[in-house]
């Protein structure tokens, strides 16, 4: 009894020096990060579409100051800050016109891109306006695009952010899940729905792996997310918003700063 007793208690200490050290180790590498500047990258998802507030001189591209990147810099000042993320922006964008700011000096990058090269527009239009069956036909040349193209290119994408950022901490965002299931809700029929949900888990997946292969940090918005979809009664993403069609399936502000800023800033 004595000995596990001993065991027990050696086991706690262990765990709590093990648990103090990440701590210390999360904390050690934000405050790097913050001091080596910040570069924000991607599609409209990271520029914040659907927040409001946008920057005037930033045009088409709608960065919002109550998108992540934005709200992580205020809360943490960087030393400098790059906020090039555009709305529309695919894989091929982010390397012909984004990655101008990284350097050797960077130390944090934050990337969310894929989801156009997907289709995602396509997808989401189709399965608005037509059939159960032709919505997953879409769905299903959409995940085909995410398995055998998708990763090539996010490779290249990433690989050209360490070449240019060898000692930047990058964290790659994913997307959340569009639809609440089983519940009563206008709109998309409930195989639509969770067809789609399937699809950004897919999309999320995929995103995820070629990361890791990258030595990045995914960050997992779906649990945040959970409880805040559309149809959720508290949704964080705008529906089809036909008053501002560009708004349609992107978070709100409350989906940047609830959704996105807290799975950013835990792995930044």
């Amino acid at each position: 009894m004595r000995r596990s007793r001993i065991a027990l208690f050696l086991g706690s200490l262990l765990l709590a020096a093990t648990a103090a050290l990440t701590g210390a180790t999360t904390a050690q590498a934000s405050q790097q990060a913050a001091v080596g500047g910040y570069v924000a990258l991607g599609d409209s998802y990271a520029s914040g579409v659907g927040a409001g507030s946008y920057d005037s001189s930033s045009g088409d591209c709608k960065r919002s100051t109550k998108a992540y990147p934005y709200l992580w810099k205020t809360a943490h000042s960087p030393s400098s800050f790059a906020f090039t993320a555009c709305s529309g922006a695919r894989t091929g964008d982010v390397l012909s016109g984004q990655l101008g700011p990284l350097s050797t000096s960077t130390g944090l990058v934050s990337i969310s891109v894929g989801g156009n090269d997907a289709g995602f527009s396509d997808v989401m239009t189709t399965c608005l306006l037509q059939s159960d069956s032709t919505c997953l036909s879409r769905i299903a040349t959409a995940k085909a695009y995410v398995d055998s193209t998708l990763p090539g290119k996010l490779d290249g994408v990433y690989s050209a952010i360490r070449d240019r950022a060898p000692n930047a901490r990058v964290v790659v965002l994913g997307y959340p899940r569009f639809y609440k299931l089983g519940t009563s809700c206008i709109g998309l029929s409930e195989t639509k729905r969770k067809a789609i949900n399937d699809a950004a888990d897919h999309l999320d997946n995929a995103i995820a792996q070629r990361a890791g292969a990258h030595g990045f940090i995914f960050g997992d918005v779906r649990t945040t997310f959970t409880g805040h979809e559309i149809c959720s009664g508290n949704s964080w993403l705008h529906s089809v918003d036909w008053f501002n069609i560009g708004n349609s399936y992107h978070p709100t502000a409350a989906g940047q700063s609830g959704g996105y800023l807290p799975v950013f800033d835990a792995a930044a």
